[in-house]
Formats: C-alpha cells, sequence, structure tokens
C-alpha cells in the first residue's frame, strides 16, 4: 500500500547530530531505506522550531533557514533516491522516475518573524506547509496547551497568513493551534487546511486532539487529519497501540467520513514506546485496518489518497 505521511521532526533530528546523521540511513524511524520499505510516495519533512530551545542561538528565521539548509543538502546527496516536490505534478513526475518526493513545512509560524515577506520567500525556497503555532504564543496565534489559549483567536497578522497562504497555493496546518484559531481558520481559508498530526478528542480527551465538531467542520472545507501516532494522542496506555489507532480512525470515519482521514504519524517528534517503531512498519496498521473490515479503498484514501487530493487541490 503506497504511503503519504504529512508529519515528521526527522530533519530537525539529523540538523541537531549534524555528524552522526544523514537521511539516507540513520538511527531515527525515518529514513530513505525506511520510506523504500513503506512503499512511500511522499513525505512531509518538518522544519521544527522549539523557540525556547533556539532563544540564546539564533533568530527563529535564522535557526529555520539553517535548518532547511541542511534539509537540501541531504536532498542533493541522495538525489538518486529522493526529490523536493513543490505540487502535484512534481509528485507525479518523481513517481514515475522511482523517487520518493520530499514535501517542506515549518512547525512554528514564528519562524515568520511576523512579516509576510519571509513566508514569500519561504515559498520560494520550496516550502508548503505552515503549522502555525507549536507550545507557545506566537506573532500568528496562541497553541491549545493551555485553558487559557483555547479560546484565543488568530492575530491581525494571523489573519493576513491565512489569506497570503491562500493566495500562494500552501497547505495551512492547524496542529497545535487552539481551538478558537482553528474556527478563525475555518472561517478566513477559501481552501482546504489540515491537521497534519492530531487525533480524535472524542476518544481521547488531549488538547491536541480535534473535538467531533472541528473534524466535521475540516470534512466540510474539503480537509483532512493525519492520525498521530504519540502514545499521549491515542489512549491511556504508555505505548503507542495500533489498536487505539483503529478506535480513532473508526470514531473519525464515523463522524467526519473516510474522506477526511489521513497519516501524521509524527515520528521523530516522538519519545513513546511503539508498536509501530518506524515508518518500515506501516504495514502493521494496514493489516490492521482490514481486519477491522475496512475496505482495500477505504485504506487506499487513509494511506495516500486523501493526501494526495489535497495536494492536487491546494499546492501550487
Amino acid at each position: 500500500m503506497k504511503l503519504i505521511d504529512l508529519h515528521c521532526d526527522t530533519i530537525y533530528r539529523i540538523f541537531n547530530n549534524e555528524i552522526l546523521s544523514n537521511l539516507r540511513k540513520n538511527q531515527f524511524q525515518v529514513d530513505i531505506e525506511k520510506l523504500k520499505r513503506a512503499d512511500s510516495i511522499a513525505q512531509f519533512f518538518a522544519l521544527f522550531l522549539d523557540l525556547e530551545e533556539i532563544d540564546k542561538k539564533a533568530s527563529p528565521l535564522e535557526h529555520c533557514l539553517a535548518m532547511l539548509d541542511r534539509f537540501y543538502q541531504e536532498i542533493d546527496r541522495n538525489k538518486d533516491q529522493i526529490a523536493i516536490a513543490k505540487n502535484y505534478q512534481d509528485l507525479i513526475t518523481n513517481k514515475k522516475n522511482n523517487k520518493i518526493s520530499a514535501f517542506l513545512s515549518i512547525e512554528e509560524g514564528e519562524a515568520l518573524e511576523g512579516t509576510l515577506a519571509n513566508l514569500r520567500n519561504f515559498y520560494r525556497l520550496g516550502v508548503r506547509l505552515i503549522t502555525l503555532t507549536w507550545n507557545y504564543p506566537n506573532s500568528i496565534g496562541y497553541p491549545n496547551c493551555k485553558k487559557e489559549y483555547m479560546n484565543k483567536g488568530l492575530s491581525t497578522f494571523g489573519k493576513k497568513v491565512i489569506s497570503e497562504m491562500n493566495h500562494l497555493g500552501m497547505l495551512i496546518d492547524v496542529s497545535h493551534l487552539s481551538d478558537g484559531g482553528f474556527y478563525d481558520v475555518a472561517k478566513l481559508s477559501s481552501q482546504p487546511f489540515i491537521a497534519s498530526h492530531s487525533n480524535s478528542r472524542s476518544i481521547r480527551d488531549h488538547s491536541r486532539n480535534l473535538s467531533d465538531d472541528m473534524i466535521k467542520v475540516l470534512a466540510n472545507k474539503g480537509g483532512i487529519m493525519g492520525i498521530n501516532f504519540a502514545a499521549d494522542f491515542l489512549g491511556s496506555s504508555e505505548i503507542s497501540r495500533i489498536n487505539d489507532m483503529i478506535k480513532h480512525i473508526s470514531h473519525i470515519k464515523k463522524v467526519g467520513g473516510i474522506d477526511v482521514i489521513a497519516i501524521g504519524s509524527d515520528f521523530d517528534g516522538i519519545d513513546c514506546r511503539l508498536e509501530i517503531n518506524n515508518i518500515a512498519k506501516i504495514a502493521r496498521l494496514t493489516d490492521a485496518l482490514k481486519k477491522a473490515n475496512f475496505t482495500f479503498d477505504e485504506i487506499e484514501k487513509i494511506c495516500y489518497k486523501n493526501a494526495q487530493r489535497v495536494i492536487k487541490e491546494v499546492l501550487k
């Protein structure tokens, strides 16, 4: 079964272990060899910024650009196996050339440092998805990690970012964003948006997950949500269990329909024990979906076709 994964933090891991790590084969949860075993056609690679971690080293913009440079170095070193993709046509071309597509994303909108010029420049550099917030308030809006943030919406600048991302043809990602920010995006965006790595709040009551109403809103906008493999977002176990993933997927299908479900593993951004402990083992999930009576067409949609549809509709 082919695969598109909407979120991993592998470039962050490689960037912070520069001497020891590379993209072709590493000790992490995602590398090119593992992606090939997973029959991956595309992986979204996040340039992840922890604002407290980088505070004394460089500005968010400088730090993100340095990580982006490392990303392109890895793509160039492995150009026989993987290639940058910016839109649906690139995805198809890379597939024909037997190459995995690498989509570039940013996780933490403060990389823009409050200016649309930086957004446009990141677009020119190949970024096609932005996770608007991580776990700190920023110039765009608020995260959903504290109750006092949950009902706060987008800033004036954040609303301009939505408009400009629509204009450029970029994917707006609401994972980590406050509930208030989610509804602002739903109201303001003229294009489908996504929650790249979020699960169902009804199944696991966690602020990082989406409520049933949010799932319906997202589905009605033509968007998708990527199932997150982090144990804390799945259930009460300290282990990331496939059975819990099936519970989330089944509930989301019931609430929003099969077309809203995708994969957003969060690999290399999670440290828990996992039944699917790297991207090469993704068939364990597809096997479980078959046993849970999901049809072949439904599993295809979950694994890659829903993501492929949104890529085709939104990215320019």
